[in-house]
C-alpha cells in the first residue's frame, strides 16, 4: 500500500543557488545531501516536519528536463500570511493570493522559472 509521496524532482541550473532559495527564502530544511560525482549532488529539501521532499536535480543530469516541469502546490494554514512571509523574504510571486471557490491560491516562482502553487483556506 502506498503511504505518501516521497520525492518530487525539480530541475535547476545551479544547485547551490536553488538550495539557498528553498532554505533561506522559503524556509525548508535540507534533509539529505549526497555526492553524485562531478555532475552534482543529490539534494532533498522539505518543509519542517513534512514527509514529502523536493529533490533539486541539476538540469545537466536530465537532457529532457524541459519536458519534466513540476506542477506542485504547497498547502498552508494561512495563504495570506505565508504569501507575506515569502514575499518579505524576497520570493517572487507571479500571482498574488486570490480567493477561489475551494480556498485561497497564489503562485510563486523559483530562480529557475519553475512555478509553484500556494493554497490555503
Amino acid at each position: 500500500m502506498i503511504e505518501q509521496i516521497a520525492t518530487v524532482g525539480i530541475y535547476v541550473d545551479d544547485q547551490e543557488a536553488a538550495l539557498r532559495f528553498w532554505v533561506d527564502r522559503v524556509g525548508f530544511e535540507l534533509r539529505r545531501r549526497e555526492s553524485m560525482g562531478r555532475i552534482g549532488d543529490w539534494l532533498e529539501v522539505a518543509p519542517p516536519g513534512a514527509g514529502s521532499r523536493l529533490v533539486i536535480y541539476p538540469k545537466a543530469m536530465m537532457p529532457d528536463w524541459a519536458e519534466r516541469k513540476p506542477s506542485i502546490v504547497f498547502e498552508c494554514a494561512d495563504c495570506q500570511a505565508a504569501h507575506a512571509r515569502l514575499r518579505d523574504a524576497g520570493v517572487e510571486f507571479s500571482s498574488e493570493p486570490q480567493p477561489m471557490a475551494w480556498g485561497t491560491f497564489a503562485i510563486f516562482r523559483d530562480p529557475d522559472g519553475n512555478d509553484f502553487g500556494l493554497k490555503g483556506p
